[in-house]
């Protein structure tokens, strides 16, 4: 053993290799600010790079931070302002550095991590408060939605069948109720705790495309006379196809009559609860037992930061708590007594510094601007005899086709566009389908994107449809 001292693996030249990086980090803002005129492709050198075989010898970091910046300006991203496919995060700056601090402590808030522990209760607190589900919430930030939403299904689970998860379900039935256009997240966990993908009930849509509460109940009714369990019913409040929010004061009394655990998915739509436009949608969500809130989707900070919100937190406990000669507890509870993760970074502290940084206000007025851009959209697709608008937003999702010449099928030429827009790369819509049809969807959940950048929607549509025109002849 030598004698040296200090890091085994030092970051020669470090001050100048972290003024490297935030000049890095600065151009790609730059980037952000304004819409790309298109999406570079990888070319040679970067395949080149990322064929190489495993290092054995170090090289310069500035020149692997180049390399590194290099291949992620040719990757997609979904910070630019016309990136509309999917729910993706844009990447507010502060919670950018809020990430880097955060990597630089590597604070674990599995076990008991000081002040770390008092930020993350805060913040889930100001998000319960912020959203209208309960000013003194609790809970536990995750590493996504998918992780939000299972985590609050097996405490329900817990609650119904208490003992399952030391006893399994012993011959017992399970079911768990939600719309029809709810997030595979929901099946993905029925699978994953022995309720079985085949036992949620998909329940039918109204004319808002919401699930309908008396089917629901009756959903619950029929399955109780057959002795099956109910665990949950998982509302959606902001569905991804559409934006569609499910009737949660009408969804809240049929659990309520029936002692069943009502939890809202929330992890897209609920930060619109916030504002005035859209606020009365939610109306009925602090009687629901659970939330999901995805601030790495309509709060804007980078991913992943999922944030379950509960009334109570022994509900957790039940079904996560544990005692282990590894970690021993001495009579408290811990981060890891309510949730999977046992590897648990820090990902309040970029949603804490957004708003410490920006205010509620500035956040709210931020999602009031993409619900005015979604509705933008929707008159710009209306006025506008080229283009069929399918559902008016609701929240920021707006679902439309474009009408194909005649003799071509409309779906076979929506599903072609999407390819083309991409390929095209002046904005980025998904390809959805929606009750049978082939659609595009646009979702606005950036706080860059502007007016002009709706604006750009059609016009663009309309350029890249007549080039497949031209090339269809």
């Amino acid at each position: 053993m030598d004698n040296e001292s200090g890091s085994t693996l030092p970051l020669h030249d470090r001050e100048q290799v972290l003024e490297h990086a935030a000049s890095l980090i600065l151009a790609s803002w730059r980037s952000f600010d304004h819409a790309r005129p298109q999406q570079p492709l990888p070319v040679s050198r970067h395949m080149d790079l990322l064929a190489r075989a495993l290092p054995g010898e170090g090289s310069s970091p500035i020149a692997a931070l180049d390399a590194a910046a290099d291949v992620l300006d040719v990757s997609l991203a979904q910070a630019r302002p016309r990136y509309f496919a999917y729910i993706g995060s844009s990447g507010l700056e502060i919670g950018v550095l809020g990430d880097a601090l955060m990597a630089s402590h590597d604070v674990n808030v599995a076990v008991s991590a000081g002040a770390a522990d008092l930020l993350e209760a805060q913040t889930i607190r100001w998000l319960g408060e912020f959203v209208g589900f309960d000013p003194e919430a609790l809970g536990v930030v995750a590493a996504g939605g998918t992780i939000s939403n299972l985590t609050a299904l097996t405490a329900a689970r817990e609650r119904a069948l208490p003992g399952f998860r030391h006893d399994g379900a012993a011959g017992r039935r399970m079911a768990l109720y939600c719309s029809r256009e709810a997030h595979y997240s929901v099946r993905r966990a029925a699978e994953l705790l022995g309720i079985g993908g085949r036992q949620v009930r998909g329940i039918p849509l109204d004319s808002e495309r919401r699930m309908q509460p008396d089917a629901c109940a009756a959903a619950i009714d029929e399955d109780l006379a057959a002795g099956i369990i109910p665990v949950a019913v998982v509302a959606t409040a902001g569905t991804t196809l559409t934006g569609a929010v499910d009737d949660l004061e009408a969804l809240a009394e049929v659990c309520e009559q029936r002692e069943v655990w009502l939890h809202v998915d929330g992890a897209y739509g609920l930060p619109a609860a916030a504002t005035q436009e859209a606020g009365a949608r939610f109306r009925g969500l602090a009687r629901a037992q659970s939330a999901t809130v995805d601030a790495h989707k309509w709060l804007y900070v980078p991913k992943a930061c999922s944030v379950l919100l509960m009334h109570d937190i022994e509900s957790l406990e039940r079904a996560f708590s544990h005692e282990e000669s590894y970690m021993p507890h001495s009579g408290e509870r811990l981060a890891v007594d309510h949730t999977l993760e046992y590897s648990r970074p820090l990902r309040s502290l970029k949603l804490w510094l957004a708003f410490t940084v920006h205010g509620a206000d500035a956040i709210r007025h931020a999602i009031e601007r993409n619900i005015e851009e979604a509705q933008l959209l929707a008159s710009l697709l209306e006025a506008d005899e080229r283009f069929e608008l399918l559902a008016h937003p609701q929240l920021s999702a707006v679902c439309f086709r474009h009408l194909p010449p005649p003799g071509v099928d409309a779906d076979i030429h929506n599903a072609a566009l999407a390819g083309a827009l991409a390929t095209d790369g002046r904005i980025l819509l998904a390809a959805a389908d929606l009750d049978g049809a082939t659609c595009l969807r646009a979702c606005v959940v950036n706080h860059r994107t502007t007016a002009d950048d709706i604006r750009a929607i059609p016009a663009v549509l309309a350029e890249v449809a007549a080039g497949l025109a031209i090339a269809a002849l």
